[in-house]
């Protein structure tokens, strides 16, 4: 018996049944684990796949794929996956090596581990079109009949997974479905006031500006149908020109005899109506009328569906749109670009924002963070914690405290959603950041050279959980500790929620932060470009998340940074340590062409250390680096929330004399918080290069 966890040990890949081929059906075997994906011969027939054009994962399906069918393959099987379902089924159309399209069914086996997690898929592909009859039926009339049910069955199938309205005219407009129905063009309107909006007409016959709109009152038959809420069969050529002849110029020219227009009705009205052309002449039979009707019946209720979830999503998604900023503010130095993509899932609403504050004093605050759910609460719910986010912020707190005074507020909501954010405040004149983190993923930096990394940001607790909730792992009990990061001109910071992690083809996180590194590597160097980029990994009609994504570039030409920044451990009790970083502060000086400053910096930043290992707990970080405005400036962090204070010391006192030695010594300096401690620093300009004689 397996571990409980693991996936049972089963023959890769499953072995068919034989009978399976003979009636047109391949097999498919999907190892979730490690993505492989295994087709037989007769699964590669229905694709019209060779063996060496398949790749042996999912991804090798694209090439007979539209993106919009596969997004749709995929979201049916996140579902089934997400539900806990045994099965699915869906309908997709391919595109066959001639440019011909067809229809294909998959139906999957989801097979899951005793923790219920599932590892495999294993189903069949068949060709659509080889769907099982009538075997006792004999004769032509007797076929068609068939051929005409099994095409309104699979039909009414199709449809029902279509969520918009374009979804509808796609599958009506679909050159096989039309040919099996034998009609030579299709044309659906939807009821728009007193008008009959013409939304699609498909195969025979160009586009007719004149008759996009139609009065309800007006004589043609797509009029009369959704008046009277009867189907109107037309028989002949003459009856077209007789009956309706503001119709019939656009009829003449085509080699159409005979037409039905349908009305499509939901809850005792007309929503729409359905025109079928046909170049036989004669008469409709009654099962022909039959079978036309439950047509209209199955499309007017996926009509319905469409038109009420777009109305829905938009209604959503404006809600949403008008809790975010309104406009991102111009911050001098940097270039800033936002986006926002809704996922598609009716009126379900998500919590993702973003913003931008500027701080005063040259420095402004970005973030980003995500409201768990998607409802109308996870909006409110947004927009309370954004605005609430952006007056700690702009009230002077720190990084840190903001992120624990939103949290509170959170708590104090007496919700039960929680919050995932990242906020990061920023110095425009060094190009510092200041990150925290509460539950939310890394964000990512691409530096000007055009490489990319991960940026790992010491994490705190999600928004919302209890006071006495235990920290997160590497937080040491502060909560929100601050991460600082430099970003140097060129580089850019990129902040996103999970809806950019969540892309087709990905398995998990990992496998999502990988794919969206790499198109952060590859994409534009234009911040608003780069977005657009971005983007499109989703899509206009959206992903199976919300996404919210925040650009950051620091303005300014990519210049080389060897030999620096400099980053040093202060360990208490460590007698090597602070001769160790004097002896690599003065060669760093050197270095940077500053070796008359050497004696100074070295000094001032001896001053530093010595107050951070005497008078805090757990001794601090030295750091060392070249500013954009031309100046080396030394940092010292530690643990200790007390700010030091210069004071004049006696004659004989032994101490207090390092921050006025500093003083003297730098031409700035000054105490920046930094979540549970603090930061010292001091700066020295370069000297002059003497000028050329």
């Amino acid at each position: 018996m397996a571990e409980r966890g693991t996936s049972p040990e089963v023959d890769w890949p499953a072995q068919p049944d034989m009978s399976l081929a003979l009636n047109h059906m391949g097999t498919f075997d999907w190892d979730l684990d490690s993505g492989r994906m295994y087709l037989d011969s007769t699964a590669l027939g229905v694709l019209d796949l060779r063996p060496d054009e398949f790749s042996g994962t999912p991804a090798g399906l694209r090439r007979r794929m539209a993106p919009p069918e596969e997004a749709r393959l995929d979201a049916r099987v996140a579902q089934a996956l997400k539900d806990g379902r045994s099965h699915y089924g869906a309908y997709v159309r391919i595109r066959r090596r001639d440019g011909s399209r067809a229809w294909a069914h998959i139906q999957g086996h989801i097979l899951r581990n005793q923790d219920g997690r599932p590892y495999r898929i294993i189903g069949i592909l068949r060709d659509a079109a080889h769907d099982p009859g009538d075997p006792g039926a004999g004769g032509e009339r007797a076929e068609g009949r068939r051929r005409m049910t099994g095409v309104v069955e699979r039909t009414t199938a199709i449809l029902a997974h279509a969520r918009t309205v374009n979804d509808v005219t796609d599958v009506l407009k679909d050159p096989e479905a039309l040919s099996h129905l034998g009609a030579v063009s299709v044309m659906l309107g939807i009821v728009d006031g007193g008008r009959i909006h013409l939304v699609a007409e498909g195969r025979l016959g160009a586009y007719v500006p004149e008759i996009e709109y139609t009065r309800i009152e007006a004589r043609f038959p797509m009029s009369e149908a959704v008046r009277n809420l009867q189907p109107v069969f037309i028989g002949s050529r003459d009856e077209f020109r007789v009956r309706y002849p503001d119709l019939w110029q656009y009829i003449e020219p085509l080699t159409v005899h005979s037409g039905v227009y349908l009305p499509l009705i939901a809850q005792g009205r007309a929503i729409g109506a359905l025109g079928l052309l046909y170049e036989r002449e004669g008469d409709f039979t009654d099962e022909e009328r039959n079978v036309l009707v439950a047509l209209g019946s199955g499309i007017a209720q996926s009509l319905q569906r469409a038109i009420l979830f777009e109305q829905e999503h938009d209604l959503a998604e404006g809600l949403q749109r008008a809790m975010l900023p309104r406009r991102i503010p111009d911050v001098p130095g940097t270039r800033i670009a936002v986006r926002y993509r809704a996922a598609r899932a009716g009126r379900q609403i998500g919590g993702d924002w973003y913003d931008v504050v500027p701080l005063g004093d040259g420095r402004v605050g970005v973030m980003i963070g995500d409201v768990q759910g998607h409802d109308t609460d996870a909006a409110v719910i947004m927009g309370q914690l954004r605005i609430v986010m952006r007056a700690y912020a702009a009230e002077g707190h720190t990084p840190g405290t903001a992120m624990a005074r939103a949290s509170a507020f959170l708590r104090d909501l007496a919700t039960d959603r929680l919050a995932s954010c990242t906020y990061a405040e920023m110095d425009l004149s060094t190009g510092m950041l200041q990150l925290v983190r509460a539950g939310h993923h890394d964000p990512v930096v691409r530096r000007g050279d055009g490489s990319c990394h991960p940026v790992a940001v010491a994490g705190g607790a999600p928004l919302g959980l209890p006071s006495d909730a235990p920290s997160s792992p590497g937080t040491g009990g502060a909560g929100y500790p601050v991460t600082s990061l430099e970003l140097h001109p060129g580089d850019t910071l990129v902040l996103c929620t999970d809806g950019l992690l969540e892309l087709p083809g990905t398995r998990d996180r990992e496998d999502g932060m990988r794919a969206l590194m790499e198109a952060v590597c590859a994409g534009p160097v234009d911040v608003e470009e780069l977005a657009d980029a971005l983007c499109d990994l989703v899509g206009d009609q959206g992903g199976r998340d919300d996404m919210a994504l925040l650009l950051l570039r620091r303005r300014g030409t990519p210049t080389p940074r060897g030999g620096g920044p400099l980053r040093l451990r202060l360990t208490p009790g460590d007698p090597d340590g602070p001769a160790t970083a004097r002896h690599l502060i003065r060669a760093a000086v050197t270095a940077w062409g500053a070796k008359e400053l050497a004696d100074e910096i070295e000094l001032a930043a001896d001053e530093l250390m010595t107050n951070a290992l005497v008078h805090t707990d757990g001794g601090g970080r030295v750091s060392l680096r070249m500013t954009a405005e031309g100046r080396i400036r030394v940092e010292v962090e530690d643990s200790s929330s007390a700010l030091p204070h210069r004071r004049e010391a006696g004659d004989w006192a032994v101490s207090g004399r390092g921050l006025l030695l500093v003083e003297r010594l730098a031409r700035e300096w000054g105490v920046e918080p930094r979540g549970g401690g603090k930061c010292v620093w001091c700066e020295f300009p370069l000297p002059e290069s003497p000028p050329a004689l």
